[in-house]
């Protein structure tokens, strides 16, 4: 069927509107297209009833194949599940709507789940309760050594400065030798618990020479001002936050000691079943960080609102975190780092068996 042309441009319109009609109009012939296929469907299956002499019963049968196509339809219907944290990009790409519309036009509907920070997020990814979700570095460490049916589809870029371990301003701690004895506080399993173990390591000091309490990030944060802790490993924007309104100061951030990268990861299940979905998946993040990098403020007030941390506050995080905006597919960089961190974790204890980091990593089905 031949859709009729639409013009470029009518008279006293502006470029927005124009582009919001043409957007209007393809997402209509895509509907088009879905309504005619869908229609071409159950003309070829009545074909081929027919060819299989069912005709002759198809009085009797009738409510039997109406049920059968019925349900071949809803098949061809798909749901994901993402999880997604407060300062994540997966909120940023929620609240602009385009990942969900580009995915409707693909019969994909998407279903959000909010979680405090990555190991959580991976819980509920083994469990089975969402399909993607998006962490830092070591939470996927600590999933695969626990031997959860997770995989990596895509990556960020680096953003060391965006990680730090902060004291009290009017703390004697100066050095990472002074944490000694001391109470230190991070999220388990987090990308936080790697910095610190290798923050302690440059002064030959490990997890067993400190007190670690492990909470999440506002627990921590309101442990930090009641003195209850005496440092706190932390991210961005919570680490921004800290450092203006907490009274911290910053011990060390992560140059020279963590990568610092963020990671997509998926249910390896759901990723094999639906492998037409990850490239759109990377494309939808890279358009977004294209978006957010060029509007650092809208963004910025966006997170801010979410997460109740000031503007001006996420705008110096923003900054920090440039790193998490460029999405790529997984390098052999990245996994070399990732299989750092899972060596590391194995030499103090922290996981179980060795991994092969490698082996988490989706790949197409044509490259395995």
């Amino acid at each position: 069927m031949k859709t009729p042309a639409i013009p470029d441009k009518f008279s006293g319109e502006s470029s927005a509107v124009t582009n919001d009609r043409h957007e209007l109009y393809n997402e209509g012939s895509r509907f088009n297209r879905s309504f005619l296929s869908r229609r071409s469907l159950l003309k070829n299956l009545s074909f081929a009833m027919l060819g299989l002499g069912l005709s002759a019963s198809l009085g009797s049968h009738a409510g039997a194949s109406q049920s059968s196509v019925s349900d071949l339809l809803l098949a061809q219907r798909r749901t994901l599940r993402v999880g997604y944290q407060k300062s994540g990009s997966f909120n940023l790409l929620r609240h602009r709507g385009n990942f969900e519309k580009r995915l409707k036009a693909l019969g994909v509907t998407v279903t959000w789940s909010e979680f405090t920070s990555g190991p959580p997020l991976l819980e509920a990814l083994a469990a089975g309760s969402i399909d993607l979700g998006q962490t830092g570095d070591a939470p996927p460490v600590f999933a695969q050594a626990k031997g959860d049916g997770i995989v990596y589809i895509g990556q960020s870029d680096k953003s060391p400065d965006s990680v730090g371990i902060l004291v009290p301003q009017n703390s004697s701690i100066r050095t990472i030798a002074q944490l000694k004895g001391k109470k230190v506080a991070f999220a388990k399993g987090s990308s936080a618990h790697y910095f610190i173990v290798r923050a302690l390591a440059t002064a030959k000091l490990s997890l067993k020479d400190v007190t670690p309490v492990y909470l999440q990030p506002p627990d921590a944060r309101a442990a930090f001002e009641r003195g209850a802790i005496d440092a706190w490993a932390i991210w961005d924007p919570f680490f921004a936050a800290a450092e203006r309104d907490a009274k911290a100061r910053l011990l060390i951030n992560g140059k020279g000691l963590t990568p610092f990268r963020e990671f997509y990861l998926a249910d390896r299940k759901f990723a094999n079943n639906n492998p037409d979905l990850i490239p759109v998946i990377i494309q939808e993040l890279r358009a977004l960080g294209n978006w957010a990098v060029a509007n650092r403020q809208k963004s910025a007030e966006f997170l801010a609102d979410k997460t109740k941390i000031n503007v001006d506050i996420l705008e110096v995080s923003e900054r920090r975190r440039v790193g998490r905006y460029r999405t790529s597919n997984i390098t052999a960089e990245a996994i070399a780092e990732q299989q750092q961190i899972a060596d590391t974790f194995l030499a103090a204890g922290l996981i179980p068996k060795k991994i092969k980091v490698s082996d988490a990593v989706w790949r197409p089905r044509s490259q395995r």
